[in-house]
């Protein structure tokens, strides 16, 4: 079998994939401030009336415009690898695959919804785009479309990440985008949160609340909010990953996948991969698909399903999701991007089907897990991918102890070569487990406990 299976430009996706439509129950409205589901209007200052009609769409296929495709075509269709060096090390019967979003320009799979986004904004008529990042690949990729396409871009990075990371904001910088430490005296949420807590890690809630206040600040209104995951048409975006990696596991010769797995931060590798095979499963197919977050920031795995701002200033509308409550601040582990109190509705509502499976992994296991790797395959991977790696590899065993040949696939959601700081300290043994206690999750959540209940019927 080859190692490396490829797509032509001509076999990439030409419509993306709308899980919303399949949910064998629907997903509960996104609320305003007085409790009733939001109309487009409301949400016509944050963002472009093209992207809020994709978010609010219930049509399964949605046609990816001539424009993206080009934008795509520059590293997509991406390729499907098979990490037999890992399986050979493991000593597993299991067959292991991962999609490696590494290879585009920005190095993760944000790109798929930042070229989208910022093409459906400048369509619109938009000049200018605000947003937040937390690790910084968001914010690197959005830099990166903004440049192609033609806007001015300015991004909120959470100031743990923005510490950790300063190469990251080099990046941004190259690609013409402005990069503040956040929270920032800039705006009104980010001066209230250092007025409380000057020495705060900061969080991506916060982050949100400033880039969204800077947005619908603007009274030119030529400015308009990007997020680079959580919301419905950013999963919807991501899906041409598990479209390609559908048709390349099909030219591999293989009827039939076992796992699927993709680490979990705001939701949208794992919704990129995941969404797909979801569609299999809802249609009768066996799939075990599993998303893994940290312990340090266990949303899926501890907090409850209901409605939350998905923002400390309460700026966004409440939505249906697993939540921490927007007031919380997570640990500064090195994984940035998974530090984030919400998950996306879409995500939420598939684990409270029973279509999803939530994991929650310790930051020193998916270190490890990330060397076992590098050391096999060779690719020295970001440490949210390491969540999926160290759940690949949990897998792999479990088909070792069972003496079963399973077919398991990941997300190689973007490579760590601006995260070998977190390498380093690992290491130099200076990193240790974290896990959040019950008492600081049942104090965060009690925050909310007067919000609207969220609900699935089955």
């Amino acid at each position: 079998m080859e190692n490396k299976i490829y797509l032509t430009d001509s076999e990439m996706p030409r419509q993306w994939y709308n899980l919303a439509a399949d949910l064998p129950n629907p997903l509960n409205p996104p609320l305003g401030p007085d409790g009733n589901p939001i109309t487009p209007d409301m949400l016509a200052p944050v963002f472009p009336m093209n992207l809020i009609e994709q978010e609010m769409s219930q049509e399964r296929w949605i046609d990816i415009p001539d424009g993206i495709q080009q934008l795509l075509a520059r590293w997509r269709p991406s390729p499907l690898h098979r990490a037999i060096h890992l399986e050979k090390a493991l000593g597993t019967p299991a067959k292991i695959f991962y999609k490696n979003e590494s290879v585009s320009p920005a190095g993760s799979h944000k790109p798929n919804t930042a070229v989208a986004q910022a093409w459906y904004n400048k369509e619109f008529g938009i000049k200018k785009i605000t947003s937040e990042t937390g690790a910084g690949q968001w914010g690197s990729a959005l830099s990166y479309a903004c440049a192609l396409i033609g806007l001015e871009c300015k991004i909120y990075m959470v100031r743990i990440s923005f510490d950790q990371k300063p190469f990251r904001k080099t990046m941004m910088e190259t690609w013409g985008g402005t990069c503040i430490a956040s929270p920032s005296e800039f705006t009104n949420a980010g001066r209230d949160v250092l007025a409380k807590t000057p020495d705060t890690p900061g969080s991506l809630g916060i982050a949100i609340s400033e880039a969204i206040e800077d947005a619908v600040s603007d009274e030119s209104g030529q400015t308009r909010y990007s997020l680079g995951s959580v919301l419905n048409h950013v999963m919807l975006h991501q899906t041409v990953i598990g479209l390609e990696a559908k048709k390349q596991l099909a030219k591999a010769g293989i009827k039939k996948v076992d796992t699927v797995i993709g680490c979990a931060g705001g939701g949208s590798n794992l919704a990129g991969l995941a969404f797909p095979f979801v569609n299999d499963k809802i249609n009768g197919d066996d799939i075990e698909i599993l998303a893994v977050e940290p312990a340090s920031c266990p949303t899926l795995t501890r907090a409850p399903f209901m409605y939350d701002h998905g923002d400390i200033a309460k700026m966004t509308p409440m939505l249906p999701m697993h939540s921490l409550g927007h007031n919380f601040i997570p640990a500064p582990i090195h994984a940035g991007g998974l530090r984030y109190h919400g998950m996306a509705p879409l995500v939420s509502h598939a684990v409270m089907e029973g279509l999803i499976s939530p994991v929650s992994i310790k930051q020193l296991e998916c270190y490890e897990a990330a060397l076992t790797f590098a050391r096999t395959e060779g690719l020295i991977i970001a440490p949210e991918t390491s969540h999926a790696v160290a759940q690949a590899i949990r897998s792999a065993n479990e088909a070792t102890k069972e003496g079963k040949e399973r077919v398991i696939v990941f997300n190689l959601s973007g490579h760590g070569l601006m995260d070998l700081n977190g390498y380093a300290k690992y290491l130099g043994g200076e990193l240790t487990n974290y896990e959040l206690p019950q008492d600081e999750l049942e104090k965060s959540i009690e925050m909310i406990k007067d919000q609207p209940k969220a609900t699935v019927e089955k």
